[in-house]
């Protein structure tokens, strides 16, 4: 498989990345930028006040006791503290941007045949139709072109009429083509992507510049991306606690004073940046855009932040059985033989009359027999040829027979199909008194198959002279996608519940759900029975998601709270979803909802480490600010750091470089194990808040050695 979207390295932090970074990091320290992070902005007007203080001084009569030297140290510490915070954020969005540059390569103008006066009522093929070139860039709503094998679709848009295979690599990063076809579900065609083979006529429905690949460029850089509700809650929590540390660091001058211990400007700010939560304030921002990257890195596109977050938040998923639970086609998983045949016989029949099928449930039946038996396809297909080879005749199944088989040029034939079918095949030449025993056989065979959830076909053979017998049944079942019961069960721990469904009946729905490990069934559901169950679920409190590529999806899609689309659906489906999965792969849900848990816990853990890492800061700096007014403050120096300046600046160079050490983490997200809340909570509490306690003591002191083998420190 190639790769649609370009990937971001695999390293969350690397010398490249910072270096292209640096100077989108310089950009960014424009005040018109730093105002919206509230506690960076305050931290780069203490930079620029102790700039302004750091050239005054040799100007001023000053007796502070504050060396020249010292203020440089401190204003290039804070002027580096901000530009760690927008390197942060400068990483992040760049991931997007390289991402962003392959989707651009795919935006290509090209020319249309845009199709005059067309009507679908009597010129669906569009055959006879007046057309004309125009640039695709002229092409606007509801216009229908006609794409030819070669040519690019020219826009997003829906088949209207025929069958063409798609190349779709540019987008969806999958190398083998795929069929799009008019009238289902996988009408939905996106611009720039290439038909391989025959005519189709597409109906656009996208504007100029509202395309798919507009959107998804727009969506992979961050122009897109809002804040979610939590972000800006944690927002107000921060610049309120930033506002706190203001009033309190303003009101510590004047205070201080009448102790005769009013400390310099410079420390005074250098005090208030080691207050405010700077840590978190820095990273806030590339951890949201960090989350939605990581969705991009599984082919997933979210429309706003607010869905990954919700993802997070999820207590219900609700999970289709086809495709999603189970493979979507059945399988053969047994051969059953009736009284007076033997199981070679069955095996090797049923094998013969599915050669020529097509179908997967047909394919599966010849690999089985190959599995038990040492079935041969090739020499059973010479021996009693398939379709018009050696002059046997394919019998293909329809709606009427309800059976499929080959007749071979001796007379003999061969039959796989239903029950009834099948039945009532053999019925025509042999009464039922002389079968009275298989048949009931076989019946107890179909009953007990469809009780496991199955599908039961029978099979039976005609000699040449006539002689017609049941062989027996083959048992063909939904299979379960490997690991998805242990998933289940880790879903669960965290406390969301699964609910299958499908249009099966309840018995059968009931012996998949159980195979498969989930905690509910939602049996012959309709998009009526769908949207209801989503809002049952949300008026309890709770949060939804689904999967869905049909427009019959398109309500409950809308109506969920994350709502995955997959590329292979209609327009309707993709509109209706705040999400779309490019791989078309309905279990991708599961793994959304862990990205989304992980995007949260990221932020918790940060929070609580920026919170916690404060209080190391307090003992460097409080004491050395007061200790030669207050003696006894020299107890809580515990860190027995080797001055007063050379505490203060090490509080603040540890400010700074903690950011850095923590971009790798916010950008790769910290590590998800699926557990109960109370667990999360305590591991969070363990590693992220007392290791931020503990920390800043190592990092401070570290850093206070260094500085104290400068001169003047």
């Amino acid at each position: 498989m190639t790769t649609g979207i370009s990937r971001a390295p695999k390293g969350a932090f690397n010398a490249r990345q910072l270096w292209t970074s640096l100077p989108e990091a310089f950009r960014k320290l424009s005040p018109r930028d730093m105002w919206h992070n509230p506690v960076m902005f305050i931290v780069e007007v203490g930079a620029a006040l102790t700039t302004v203080l750091a050239i005054a001084l040799p100007f001023l009569n000053h007796t502070t006791g504050t060396t020249i030297a010292f203020t440089w140290w401190i204003t290039i510490w804070l002027w580096l503290t901000v530009l760690f915070a927008t390197l942060a954020e400068a990483v992040a969005e760049g991931r997007g941007k390289a991402q962003a540059a392959s989707l651009r390569k795919t935006r290509t103008t090209t020319m249309a045949n845009r199709v005059l006066d067309y009507d679908e009522k009597t010129d669906a093929s569009a055959g006879a139709a007046r057309v004309e070139s125009v640039a695709s860039a002229e092409l606007t709503l509801n216009d229908v072109v006609v794409v030819t094998a070669g040519e690019l679709i020219p826009g997003d848009g829906d088949i209207i009429w025929g069958i063409a295979s798609v190349d779709e690599s540019a987008i969806t990063g999958e190398s083998a083509p795929v069929v799009r076809e008019s009238g289902g579900d996988r009408s939905a065609v996106t611009g720039g992507t290439r038909v391989l083979s025959d005519r189709i006529v597409v109906k656009i429905t996208s504007k100029p510049g509202e395309t798919f690949v507009d959107r998804m460029i727009a969506l992979v850089e961050g122009a897109a991306r809002q804040k979610t509700p939590n972000e800006i809650a944690l927002n107000i929590l921060l610049a309120s606690l930033t506002i706190i540390f203001v009033v309190v660091v303003l009101a510590l001058g004047p205070t201080a004073g009448f102790a005769h211990a009013a400390p310099s400007v410079t420390v005074l700010v250098a005090l208030l940046v080691c207050l405010i939560p700077t840590t978190i304030g820095a990273l806030l921002s590339a951890i949201g855009i960090a989350g939605m990257d990581r969705l991009v890195q599984h082919n997933v596109l979210a429309m706003s932040g607010r869905a990954v977050e919700a993802a997070g938040d999820v207590n219900t998923l609700l999970l289709d059985k086809t495709g999603t639970i189970t493979y979507g086609n059945r399988q053969a998983a047994e051969f059953r033989a009736v009284t007076g045949s033997d199981g070679d016989e069955l095996i090797e029949a049923a094998a013969h009359a599915s050669i020529a099928d097509p179908t997967p449930e047909g394919q599966s039946v010849v690999a089985l027999a190959e599995t038990l038996r040492g079935f041969d396809t090739r020499s059973a297909s010479a021996t009693r040829p398939a379709g018009a080879a050696e002059g046997g005749e394919v019998v293909p199944f329809t709606a009427q027979t309800r059976m499929s088989g080959v007749d071979y040029p001796d007379g003999s034939q061969v039959r796989k199909g239903a029950p009834s079918a099948v039945l009532a095949w053999v019925a025509e030449a042999v009464p039922d008194a002389a079968f009275t025993e298989a048949k009931a056989d076989l019946e107890s065979q179909v009953t007990h198959i469809s009780g496991l959830g199955g599908t039961p076909l029978a099979v039976a053979e005609r000699a040449a002279d006539g002689t017609t017998r049941l062989l027996g049944t083959i048992y063909l079942k939904d299979v379960v996608k490997t690991g998805l019961k242990e998933r289940f069960a880790d879903l669960r721990r965290m406390g969301i519940r699964t609910v299958m469904v499908t249009g099966d009946n309840p018995v059968t729905a009931s012996v998949i759900a159980r195979e498969a490990g989930v905690d509910d069934v939602l049996a012959e559901a309709t998009p009526e029975d769908k949207l209801a169950l989503i809002r049952r679920e949300q008026d309890g409190g709770k949060l939804v998601a689904m999967t869905g590529d049909g427009t019959n999806d398109a309500p409950a899609l809308a109506q969920a709270d994350v709502g995955v689309a997959m590329n292979t659906g209609t327009s309707a489906a993709k509109e209706a979803g705040n999400m779309v999965d490019l791989d078309s792969d309905p279990t991708k849900l599961i793994d959304i909802v862990t990205i989304g848990k992980q995007l949260l816990i990221t932020r918790g853990a940060l929070t609580t480490f920026s919170i916690a890492n404060d209080v190391a800061k307090y003992f460097a700096i409080i004491p050395a600010m007061f200790v030669a007014v207050f003696p006894g403050l020299q107890a809580l120096n515990i860190m027995h750091l080797h001055s007063s300046n050379s505490a203060i600046l090490s509080a603040v160079i540890f400010n700074a470089l903690v950011i850095v050490a923590l971009i790798p983490l916010a950008l790769r997200g910290v590590q998800y194990r699926p557990s109960a809340v109370s667990s999360l909570l305590g591991r969070n509490l363990l590693i992220y808040g007392i290791g931020g306690i503990i920390a800043p003591f190592i990092g401070i002191k570290l850093i206070d050695l260094l500085v104290s083998l400068i001169p003047g420190f």
